[in-house]
């Protein structure tokens, strides 16, 4: 999977350098709400090839997740102690591949409809403070997302843009201590007798993600 990603993000980088005289070029930032609070950074290449109707993005992002239940984690993976002051964070690091396709929305200048691939990759930590417990959960997914984007004109190089959507992630093991839960039932070290399913319910993996994110674009090209 990473050399993929190094692939498709070198890809994107010979695009932004040495570009083509029919392609136009941007790159954005976007700022919001996607399954927690985050960010993304893109880039889109536009008319890269002839009578080609859809627009190529790759971008990367980064979100803070509610990670689920400390004390549920500590027994479904570790032991049934109890004890400590509970401090738990989670996060989400994100890449997408989005081909974007044209629409009439209203009267708005220029929109998009959007759909492509999800990878995330997602970590969740506990830490159990005066009890000398501190763990991580960590589980990787594929999707696939829906979404519309909206650009307006700030001017001729720059767009405000509004994007709106939502990502579905496909189940995936949890792994964490030295113990996993897969979905096709096959677990390592599980403890006593819990389940993917008790796992699932403790853990805030990234299932069904609704994405509001607001940001800009710059142009690197002309529009054709």
């Amino acid at each position: 999977m990473q050399k993929i990603l190094t692939i498709l993000y070198s890809l994107l980088v010979i695009w932004l350098v040495q570009g083509s005289s029919a392609a136009e070029l941007r790159g954005g930032m976007n700022l919001g709400y996607n399954g927690g609070l985050g960010f993304d950074i893109n880039g889109t290449t536009y008319h890269f090839a002839q009578d080609f109707p859809l627009a190529v993005r790759i971008n990367l992002g980064y979100a803070v997740f509610d990670p689920g239940n400390a004390n549920a984690a500590r027994k479904i993976f570790i032991n049934n102690d109890e004890g400590g002051t509970v401090e738990e964070k989670g996060s989400v690091y994100r890449f997408g591949l989005d081909f974007l396709y044209p629409i009439r929305l209203l009267k708005l200048p220029e929109s998009y409809l959007i759909v492509g691939p999800r990878y995330d990759s997602f970590t969740g930590n506990f830490k159990f403070i005066g009890d000398n417990e501190d763990f991580d959960v960590t589980s990787k997914h594929w999707g696939i997302g829906l979404g519309l984007e909206t650009g307006f004109p700030i001017n001729q190089k720059f767009n405000f843009i509004l994007n709106t959507g939502v990502d579905y992630f496909f189940a995936s093991t949890l792994y964490g201590h030295d113990t996993s839960y897969s979905p096709d039932g096959q677990s390592n070290n599980p403890q006593e007798d819990y389940q993917y399913s008790d796992a699932d319910d403790a853990i805030n993996q990234p299932k069904l993600e609704f994405r509001f994110m607001v940001g800009f674009s710059y142009q690197f090209g002309q529009h054709k």
